[in-house]
């Protein structure tokens, strides 16, 4: 797994005009190549009667699975500069379409892959970037005596807390990064002066607007 990536929030839609054609920009996260062609599909079925639907995406930990199409535009036109687009932002797991209306005006080659580039740009800020990062689940548990200082600690790194449960002890489900977890749990140890019973849970990805900070 990595240890993050950059995709979308949530599906986006954004519109502009350009010479009088309609470019929609139509952007979503996906986790496969099927659900990427049926999200195309769908916005194909719902924009019949559109000039072109055009689209691109990208799948996989490593990128592996990259296509595009310019569905009628001239070669190179509009498939391309939406991928483009996906790459220059460093994008994971997302599919791209931008449905064209034509206006009656010829925008010829380079305003096309302007157009189609925009018209990608619009539809992904409309999905909102963010990063999904890697987490490990870190259980502490500890006396009550030491709760407050256990805290305090956690609270002046910033560390994410999952929830504090209030039993016959107090166990903190913390969130470090997974490539921290190493780290965090021999910290952790040295803070409770062995004291703590510490277990490493699942990892599991958490969504942020921006990379956070590794452990210092």
């Amino acid at each position: 797994m990595l240890n993050q990536y950059k995709t979308l929030k949530q599906f986006g839609q954004a519109e502009i005009v350009i010479k009088k054609s309609r470019f929609i920009g139509y952007a979503k996260p996906v986790q496969s190549e099927e659900e990427a062609i049926a999200f195309i599909e769908g916005i194909k079925k719902e924009h019949w009667n559109a000039t072109h639907n055009c689209s691109a995406y990208v799948i996989g930990e490593r990128d592996q699975i990259q296509k595009a199409s310019d569905d009628g535009e001239p070669s190179g036109t509009a498939g391309k500069p939406i991928l483009e687009v996906i790459k220059n932002q460093g994008l994971k797991n997302i599919v791209v379409v931008v449905t064209r209306y034509f206006g009656g005006i010829m925008l010829g080659a380079g305003g096309l892959i302007r157009a189609y580039t925009d018209g990608a740009v619009i539809g992904i800020a409309a999905a909102e970037p963010v990063y999904r990062v890697l987490h490990q689940e870190v259980l502490v548990e500890i006396d009550y005596t030491w709760h407050g200082k256990v805290e305090n600690e956690l609270r002046n790194r910033g560390m994410l807390i999952a929830e504090t449960a209030f039993t016959d002890k107090v166990t903190i489900h913390c969130l470090p990064l997974a490539a921290d977890a190493d780290r965090f749990i021999a910290w952790m140890t040295d803070v409770t002066q062995g004291q703590g019973t510490i277990i490493a849970g699942e990892a599991r990805y958490i969504e942020h607007a921006e990379p956070p900070m590794q452990l210092t």
